[in-house]
């Protein structure tokens, strides 16, 4: 019999991230908190939480970056005519470069968002938290981004995620949380790069760019990562726990 010892991720389900008044509000992004509560309530041998949790100046901040351009084209005494519009959140994007390897990637830039110890930054209330085994913040660092759970871009800020799972036996992901076209799509990819068995909830996510969603679970599929509708985790993780107790 194939080992089933399942995880459940939930990604950066946070205030900031959800209507009406998120900063970064993912379209019907807090409607998922019914179908992750539920899937809260099953026998998954570790069920893990994430947090966004950026310091104020982070680089991913489209502010961080006009402030930074105001401050050189001060010290520069550039006139008005010389100067750069401002990049603009969702649309403009900036490319980080490891500073020591010159590794590079590219990144959109956002609103302020889940800055640490903000209202903002905090799980949404509706979520069943009492539930969860861990917390896991990440995107600590202000010089990177880090939209998955495992790791940075550069292979680097290890969250200890990994080691978490393997401690715990763990041989089957299940990703859910926002959003599916950032940080649940790079979670779910790191995890199956790992070597973990992974399947995305497709119910159970919302998109940032709604249009983007047939496009990233094809992507997904394509990276050995499975779709599967919360109804089918339930029904593989309850026999799942029947078959071992028996």
């Amino acid at each position: 019999m194939t080992a089933f010892t399942p995880a459940l991720i939930v990604v950066d389900f946070q205030e900031d991230f959800c209507p009406p008044n998120g900063s970064l509000a993912v379209p019907d992004g807090r409607s998922i908190a019914p179908a992750i509560n539920s899937l809260l309530r099953l026998p998954f041998a570790l069920k893990v939480a994430t947090r966004d949790w950026h310091p104020p100046d982070h680089i991913s901040f489209a502010s961080t970056h006009n402030q930074q351009r105001q401050q050189q084209e001060q010290d520069q005494e550039q006139e008005q005519g010389q100067q750069k519009p401002p990049v603009q959140p969702f649309t403009s994007s900036h490319t980080i470069t490891h500073p020591s390897s010159g590794a590079r990637y590219t990144t959109t830039l956002w609103p302020v968002h889940c800055v640490a110890g903000t209202p903002g930054a905090a799980l949404v209330p509706e979520l069943d938290a009492a539930r969860l085994d861990r917390v896991l913040d990440k995107g600590r660092r202000a010089d990177r981004e880090m939209y998955s759970a495992f790791r940075d871009p550069f292979g680097e800020s290890d969250s200890g995620l990994a080691a978490a799972l393997r401690a715990a036996g763990v041989t089957h992901v299940y990703v859910a949380g926002l959003a599916l076209d950032y940080c649940v799509r790079a979670t779910a990819e790191h995890a199956a790069e790992l070597g973990f068995a992974t399947a995305v909830l497709d119910d159970a996510t919302r998109a940032v760019f709604p249009d983007a969603r047939d496009g990233v679970l094809a992507a997904l599929r394509a990276r050995g990562v499975d779709v599967v509708p919360c109804s089918a985790a339930a029904e593989r993780v309850a026999s799942g726990a029947a078959t071992q107790s028996c």
